[in-house]
């Protein structure tokens, strides 16, 4: 190859050697040897392995993402355009578990990789979902009342763990089967059912909307007209439920106090399947976040380090998400939940959508602004939903 070895060249070099013989044990001196170069010219276009890895990486990544958008030209529908970057996400990673491990092991386990240019070219990744999911809203099919941020971190946690999954395992599943109960489970989440527009409660939407106009604007500067056009009602159907201003501002603490109150009384003694799973989700949420050590700790030592599955310690956190698929099986058998559920792809949604949240919450900490409990309430609602039979949710 002589010296006139180019970038590509020395990427391909270590590309190879790296997959071969492993990141830690391969040296800049091998790397250079079969690319036909000196050492000292690898650090003319590296700092050192690690920016070599990263840029192993970036690599596939724009070769990943300009292969993405041919998949999906010409598909205009939503929930289709949604559907095809599932399935090429998983297809990608089972048919390139090399690039999928390299990704994960070691260069999303390592903090450094945030602030490299290469992780830039995962954001667009994630741009290009959210471009789908905000244009499924504008076009009527996607829900406008929730938060799609949320929702994006809910699929792409669930995407990593499907790819966990299958990198762990010594078979290797073929997780690309598993796009429909995946999006069986986010269109349960996102998908405007036509049902739910049907027979709206009225009174309920006319709280809400007042109560959110009533914290954004103030009571006394809020009217009667903003209320209706919030709530997508008559102004004149305001007066059928409440007797003036004063009545609705009073009628919110009345819903929000019973509330409070049926969900006291729940807590000692819950039996319906959708109130444990709830708790369940709430409680993790909270436990982890009471905890940032260890969460992060297992975010990026833990979760991304692939020894971690060939430990006892995987076992204690199967067993602890073993109560999930217990509460989810009594939903089944009592019928209020859809028996369609896979629980194992519901899990990778609840488990890998936190983990996903929990990352940027603690990790890139770009969103300094950001309300952890509101995103968190949203992720509890949205994944009872995915599973809920009750359609009118």
């Amino acid at each position: 190859m002589g010296n006139g070895a180019t970038r590509e060249d020395i990427l391909a070099a270590a590309e190879d050697l790296i997959s071969s013989k492993g990141l830690h044990v391969t040296t800049i001196s091998e790397i250079a040897a079969k690319a036909g170069v000196a050492d000292s010219v690898i650090y003319h276009y590296f700092k050192n392995k690690e920016d070599l890895v990263f840029s192993i990486t970036g690599n596939h990544m724009r070769d990943f993402l300009t292969l993405l958008q041919e998949h999906l030209e010409g598909i205009l529908e939503p929930v289709s355009r949604l559907s095809k970057m599932v399935w090429f996400h998983l297809r990608h990673n089972e048919t390139r578990k090399d690039y999928a491990r390299k990704l994960l092991f070691e260069c999303r386990s390592n903090r450094n990789f945030y602030q490299h240019s290469s992780y830039e070219l995962i954001r667009q990744y994630g741009d290009t979902l959210s471009t789908i999911l905000t244009d499924g809203v504008e076009r009527g099919v996607f829900r406008d009342d929730v938060d799609m941020r949320v929702v994006q971190n809910l699929i792409l946690g669930a995407l990593d763990w499907e790819t966990l999954r299958s990198l762990s395992t010594k078979d290797g599943e073929n997780t690309s089967a598993d796009v429909l109960e995946i999006m069986d489970l986010v269109r349960a989440m996102i998908e405007i059912r036509h049902v739910y527009r049907k027979d709206p409660d009225k009174s309920m939407r006319i709280i809400v909307a007042a109560e959110k106009l009533f914290a954004d604007k103030g009571y006394r500067q809020t009217s009667i007209a903003e209320i209706a056009r919030l709530a997508d009602v008559a102004e004149g159907t305001v007066y059928e439920y409440f007797e003036n201003k004063e009545d609705l501002l009073f009628s919110i603490p009345r819903l929000r106090f019973k509330e409070h109150i049926d969900s006291l009384t729940g807590l000692f003694q819950i039996r319906a399947p959708m109130s444990k799973l709830r708790r369940f989700i709430r409680y993790h949420f909270v436990l982890y976040l009471t905890q940032p050590e260890f969460l992060k700790t297992f975010l990026l030592d833990l979760q991304l380090n692939p020894r971690f599955y060939q430990t006892e310690a995987l076992a204690f956190f199967q067993e602890y998400s073993g109560i999930v698929d217990e509460i989810l099986e009594e939903g089944k058998s009592d019928g209020s939940f859809r028996p369609s559920i896979n629980n194992g792809i519901f899990k990778n949604l609840l488990f890998g959508g936190f983990c996903h949240m929990a990352f940027r919450w603690l990790i890139l900490n770009t969103d300094y602004h950001l309300d952890k409990l509101s995103e968190a309430h949203e992720a509890v609602s949205l994944l009872a939903r995915a599973v809920t039979s009750d359609q009118t949710r």
